[in-house]
């Protein structure tokens, strides 16, 4: 059963005014100011991995901390954590992201077939870096791919978060409730109007146009797709066998994969936990990464 923390800080009403209070005290609530300790994101060590098909990019901040892998949204890359990157380092954690196949700096041989998924990256990637046991953190795009990795290689998980991620689950009856989240015209919006919420829109223009730098970059050949299939076909079926701990968060302002829609996958996987950010849309990340944080280090600290 569903461990319904739905805390959804549901003093929404009260966060909405902190919320408020702090874009008036800070010039952008969209930047986390880094804890001290925490190395900066040019100190994070880089290198690549040559798989079949692909020599994969990827970021590790080393060190003998409890790893987290962080796996990036379709609208971003491995650049993208710059915020989470100094609070888990200063947390004692080992930070680790790479860039999927399709984007960032990960070069794809597209001469021959391109075999596994991205969930076997992951695993040949913590093979590679003597990794048994890690945390997975997956944002949208990215948390396809955690579930994925909690379907497939459960052994080497140590926890799993899901965030603003619709999941890729197959059911019928799921699909149909994703078909009447998109009106015609959802497509012809702008990428940050579908990605970000209003309010971080009309509160950081500088969030928003480093946010869409971001997403830029991370284009392959002016590509958005290329990803590998996923390993598993999810299903609710198939949800309902997970035994990781498992964390959810939704963004209140999410158009992707509103609180409603995450609910239904969270309320197939047994014991899960659910959590929901106000006022953040597809990128509580970034949007909200005091409060994203927070949340995520709350619940892999007990694991």
């Amino acid at each position: 059963m569903l461990r319904n923390q739905s805390r959804c800080r549901s003093a929404s009403a009260g966060l909405a005014s902190l919320s408020l209070m702090l874009f008036s005290l800070t010039p952008a609530i969209g930047q986390t100011r880094p804890s001290p300790g925490g190395p900066p994101q040019s100190s994070i060590r880089q290198g690549f991995l040559d798989l079949p098909g692909v020599r994969l990019f990827y970021r590790d901040s080393g060190g003998t901390g409890v790893p987290v892998v962080f796996l990036h949204a379709a609208t971003a890359d491995s650049r993208g954590w710059e915020h989470q990157i100094p609070i888990f380092t200063s947390a004692g954690y080992r930070f680790i992201a790479f860039d999927r196949r399709g984007s960032g700096q990960s070069v794809i041989d597209d001469r021959g077939p391109q075999p596994g998924s991205s969930a076997d990256d992951l695993r040949a990637l913590m093979d590679h870096l003597k990794i048994d046991r890690f945390h997975v953190v997956g944002t949208g795009a990215g948390g396809f791919v955690a579930l994925d990795v909690a379907l497939s290689f459960p052994t080497r998980l140590r926890s799993v978060v899901v965030a603003c991620a619709q999941g890729g689950v197959q059911d019928q009856e799921f699909q149909d409730v994703v078909a009447r989240l998109r009106s015609p015209e959802f497509n012809k919006l702008s990428v940050d109007f579908h990605e970000l919420s209003p309010s971080y829109r009309a509160a950081n223009p500088e969030g928003v146009r480093r946010w869409l730098e971001f997403e830029r970059a991370s284009r392959v050949s002016g590509r958005r797709s290329g990803y590998p299939p996923m390993r598993s076909r999810i299903t609710y079926a198939l949800l309902e066998t997970i035994a990781t701990p498992l964390l959810f968060v939704a963004g209140g302002a999410d158009l992707y994969a509103p609180p409603a829609l995450m609910r239904l996958v969270a309320a197939r996987v047994k014991g899960s936990e659910f959590v929901v950010v106000p006022e953040a849309g597809h990128s509580a990340y970034w949007e909200e990464p005091e409060a994203f944080n927070a949340e995520v280090l709350r619940f892999i600290r007990r694991r």
